[in-house]
């Protein structure tokens, strides 16, 4: 019963401690200049769609005749022409989809750095509940030296130790203080870095939980949810751009249409009278643009078609270095989660040699050569552990940024 309690405990202070983690990596996302930049960028990429959207531009010419040609129904003195090119049918829909695919992958740029910043942000939040663990329990051994300092010297007053024990134990005290101390300006340090990620004030304080333990059982992890890893799907979605890239190739291979009209002012005859006399003109026209000795969009075609096969080849290698750092972190937490639970067997035999001590201090045989060779094991013992906890955490948050838990 005892032990489902405390799984119980353990399992509410892990979520507990997730639940204000979440809040901090929701801050940094809100504040992140960094995601805030690719945002702009999508809106700017989706803003390409707008864009596209256009015909060409109209061309409006205007022309005087200095020298009037002649006609049979007068001269003509000036023309005016209008004249609209128009791209052939789906050739601004294709556009409109290339410029579409380009804003999907910059949509892509988004989540890769959110994850990124939630990964940076969980790791840091790690590190800090690390060097803060480890400060109370430099603080606990300290307290624990001081206590065997006054047995030591109780017990030099009855001859049953030497005052170099009690100069051991002090040298033993300030060591710790010592280590106490580095872990505190480390602790600013690492703390400056986390609020850097949160792109606020460098001297807030940052709050960590006190204890954290293992949860009993690990989530399962597949290699099969890289499949949906946006580093991937970035991929995807250059692969789409290049397929609609191509397409607009093609598009743009085809004739453009032209539709215009002329206009010719012309002056009347003198001294003439006929029906048609001095009868502007006005002229419809059709145009059509054939590329016919252009290779640009064949060489464009063969581009696209190395370009496909490079991102093919791109993400087949990301993907093997994320199934790499997948196992190697699942590998990795699994180690902690060992050394986890051989320093909590090393750190309970430790304590009972410490009882047993203690026991023959009341017997006044008490070896403090002893005492102090058991307390350097505690603390290793205690501060191995800490670092397993921390190394287990490390791991879930990478874990977490390659798999789909995030």
């Amino acid at each position: 019963m005892r032990n489902i309690i405390l799984i119980i405990a353990l399992l509410f202070v892990v979520q507990t401690q997730a639940q204000d983690l979440q809040s901090y990596i929701q801050v940094a996302v809100k504040n992140n200049p960094e995601i805030e930049a690719f945002e702009l960028r999508y809106n700017i990429a989706e803003e390409k769609v707008n864009e596209v959207n256009t015909l060409p531009n109209t061309e409006v010419s205007a022309g005087y005749f200095v020298s009037e040609p002649e006609t049979r129904t007068g001269a003509q003195t000036a023309r005016f022409s209008v004249k609209q090119m128009i791209p052939w049918f789906g050739t601004i829909t294709a556009r409109e989809n290339y410029a579409a695919s380009l804003a999907e992958a910059e949509y892509v740029d988004i989540t890769i750095a959110k994850r990124k910043l939630a990964l940076s942000v969980s790791q840091s939040y790690y590190r800090l509940y690390s060097i803060r663990a480890r400060q109370r329990v430099l603080e606990e051994n300290i307290e624990l030296l001081d206590t065997y300092e006054r047995l030591a010297l109780t017990s030099l007053e009855v001859g049953n130790a030497s005052a170099v024990d009690v100069l051991r134990l002090q040298i033993r005290q300030n060591e710790l203080v010592e280590r106490k101390e580095v872990l505190g300006q480390d602790f600013l340090a690492e703390q400056s870095i986390f609020n850097n990620l949160l792109n606020r004030d460098e001297s807030m304080e940052v709050e960590v939980y006190d204890s954290l333990g293992l949860p009993s059982v690990d989530p399962i992890i597949s290699l099969e949810d890289l499949n949906v890893h946006p580093e991937l799907l970035k991929y995807d979605e250059l692969y789409e751009s290049v397929e609609q890239a191509e397409f607009l190739n093609q598009k743009e291979s085809l004739p453009d249409l032209g539709f215009g009209v002329d206009y010719v002012a012309v002056t009347e005859r003198p001294n003439m009278d006929f029906n048609d006399n001095g009868k502007d003109i006005l002229m419809p026209m059709v145009s059509l643009s054939i590329p016919i000795f252009n290779n640009r969009y064949k060489s464009i075609t063969k581009i696209n078609e190395l370009r496909q096969q490079e991102i093919t080849a791109q993400k087949d290698d990301r993907r093997n270095e994320l199934e790499t750092l997948l196992e190697t972190a699942i590998s990795d937490r699994e180690s902690a989660r060992i050394a986890y639970r051989i320093q909590l067997d090393n750190l309970k035999q430790a304590n009972d040699a410490e009882e047993i001590l203690i026991k023959s201090y009341e017997s006044a045989t008490i070896d403090f050569n002893d005492v102090l060779d058991v307390q350097e094991l505690q603390l290793k013992f205690q501060i191995n552990g800490i670092e397993s906890v921390r190394n287990y955490y490390v791991q879930m948050a990478l874990i977490n940024y390659l798999s789909n838990n995030n």
